[in-house]
């Protein structure tokens, strides 16, 4: 049974939001020294992408659901 539908593109941000956080934890604790100009383009560039990914996967569950018969659609339910 699932609970929801799959949406790559809340993975996507999940995971560049938890890269820019795990830089920057590393880079406050002094293990790493991460420069400023890499953590924002990362940031900005992984909610492009994911943004992207989300319209593009929108876009293909809509085509699937606009190829289904009336029919089948109550029966789903």
């Amino acid at each position: 049974m699932r609970l929801h539908e799959f949406q790559p593109g809340r993975l996507i941000a999940g995971l560049a939001l938890l890269v820019a956080g795990v830089l920057y934890l590393l880079d406050s604790s002094g293990e790493a020294d991460v420069p400023w100009f890499l953590v924002i383009p990362l940031t900005v560039g992984g909610l492009s992408l994911a943004a992207l990914t989300g319209m593009v996967a929108y876009a293909v569950r809509r085509d699937r659901r606009e190829g289904r018969d009336p029919i089948s659609e109550s029966s789903d339910q």
